[in-house]
């Protein structure tokens, strides 16, 4: 694999490549598409209520997952609102080397360092700047986005939108969206990783059956969207299980709660044992305490 194709590999792992282009503009959209998925969410080989969905369009990679959190909406919205929250999510996944809130000329935002599922020097890894832009916070909407203009091989465009609402006292309905852009080298590079390193990966719509009538997975780029978006909305679940917990105790809450969720879905999520992540995702905890240039 040429050094294209190795450092696209990064971008197709992190999640960070998957910011969906479009999110829920009101809570009378949020609220039609959950009854238009109240079958979806009621019937899926998830073990919870979740939909994801994925699409490739022209240069725009975009994957949606819809979920219903058993956790109370005003606990999503009075966490979500803050860089350091959304650092607190993000640093779960494997590939997040370091998160550290900025003030910008946009305003609050987050430096992000993305590179290896392995342990990795902080210097070594990617660097992307993302502008917090709170949307909405009412009492039945809350949405708020990241975006970033540019990344990586040509990738520009990121955004993460999360757009939720409550459906009783204890139950959120939330939409996490991931897109990006991708310029022709970089989907050269990616069209690399997918026929060598990414070959066996899959995502998790199923497309067909075998003749011994098991699902045949997603593959590809909409595979590689499907496995972030649930990687990320997993993160933002943990997050929310960990806050009852005493402050002491909430990151080793997130990382377990998330590395156990991960391992639900092994054929698309596993990537390491649980006590390398741990040992991994506490040494960059504490080294995100310092801000890097």
């Amino acid at each position: 694999m040429g050094r294209a194709g190795r450092r696209w590999k990064w971008v197709a792992a992190t999640g960070l490549a998957l910011l969906a282009a479009g999110a829920a503009a009101s809570p009378e959209e949020l609220r039609e598409q959950h009854a238009q998925l109240r079958e979806q969410l009621r019937h899926n080989p998830y073990q919870r209520a979740i939909h994801i969905e994925s699409a490739e369009t022209g240069d725009i990679l975009r994957g949606d997952v819809y979920a219903v959190l058993d956790h109370p909406f005003q606990s999503l919205s009075g966490a979500l609102k803050e860089p350091a929250e959304w650092c607190a999510i993000l640093i779960l996944p494997f590939n997040t080397k370091y998160c550290h809130p900025i003030e910008g000329a946009a305003g609050a935002g987050l430096m992000l360092r993305i590179g290896r599922k392995a342990d990795q020097p902080v210097g070594d890894a990617y660097r992307l700047d993302f502008s917090l832009q709170p949307v909405a916070a009412r009492s039945d909407y809350f949405e708020s986005r990241l975006l970033a203009e540019t990344g990586p091989i040509g990738t520009r465009d990121y955004r993460i939108v999360l757009a939720a609402m409550p459906l009783d006292a204890n139950r959120t309905f939330m939409r996490l969206s991931y897109s990006y852009g991708s310029s022709g080298m970089g989907r050269m590079a990616m069209q690399v990783y997918l026929n060598t390193t990414g070959a066996q990966k899959v995502g998790f719509t199923v497309v067909s059956h075998d003749g011994n009538k098991q699902p045949v997975y997603v593959k590809g780029m909409r595979g590689v969207i499907e496995r972030n978006a649930m990687r990320y909305f997993l993160a933002v679940d943990a997050h929310l299980a960990a806050m009852g917990a005493p402050p002491e105790q909430q990151l080793d809450k997130r990382l377990m709660t998330w590395f156990n969720s991960t391992e639900q879905y092994a054929r698309q999520l596993h990537e390491m044992d649980r006590s390398q992540y741990v040992a991994m995702k506490r040494s960059e905890v504490a080294r995100q305490q310092t801000m890097l240039q």
